[in-house]
């Protein structure tokens, strides 16, 4: 499994955006590097290294960073590693969600490296074309589509030939992306339609179903 690494100048940033990330990836390795070693702002070359090995479990590691200096480090220990690294510009926080989510549901270095690198850019809704299928589904679990009940549905979604829709009162969002999904703002108790086309339209259908009918493992 892909392994990520975050960097950042602030070692509590760091550790934040790790926790963040591991909520909906909690089989991924994801190894903060925070602050410059000595416990003020910066980075550390050393600490990025040992962070990038403890990351990589053989298959490979995803490293993200937040500004300046620490892509420069980044790029170093990248260029040191005995294994196969690559260093992703992206937004932090949503880099690192979008990356380990596809990392947890088995995608490669590749895939999983483009999931961070296209998170920043504005989630539309996917195109439903063709054969139609839908669902009323009610949020059976306390806190809605939240960070970790989103990246289910995106993983349980994650290998199927389908482009799903989410929809919640006048929004709409692709139900193959976390940030989408919880950009909604769809709470618990509520109830949004579930719109599939394609291969597999009916199998995400009820893919979502039993989510939502075993309260998302809440």
């Amino acid at each position: 499994m892909i392994g990520l690494v975050v960097v950042s100048h602030s070692r509590r940033l760091a550790e934040g955006v790790a926790e963040l990330a591991g909520q909906m990836a909690p089989s991924v390795a994801i190894v903060p590097s925070g602050g410059d070693g000595t416990g003020g702002l910066g980075t550390d070359y050393v600490a990025v290294g040992e962070a990038i090995a403890r990351a990589d479990s053989g298959s490979g590691v995803v490293v993200l960073f937040d500004l300046g200096s620490a892509k420069m480090v980044a790029d170093m220990a990248a260029e040191e590693a005995e294994g196969s690294v690559v260093v992703v510009d992206a937004p932090l926080v949503e880099g690192a969600v979008a990356a380990a989510v596809r990392a947890q549901g088995g995608a490669g270095l590749t895939e999983v490296a483009a999931a961070a690198s296209s998170a920043g850019a504005v989630s539309a809704a996917s195109v439903v074309d063709g054969d139609v299928v839908r669902a009323d589904v009610e949020l059976t679990n306390s806190v809605g589509l939240h960070a970790r009940p989103a990246a289910l549905v995106v993983r349980a979604l994650d290998s199927l030939d389908a482009s799903v829709v989410v929809r919640f009162g006048d929004e709409s969002a692709d139900a193959k992306s976390v940030l989408a999904l919880m950009g909604l703002g769809a709470p618990g108790g509520a109830r949004v339609e579930v719109v599939a086309s394609g291969v597999d339209a009916s199998e995400a259908v009820r893919r979502v179903e039993e989510l939502a009918a075993r309260r998302f493992d809440e």
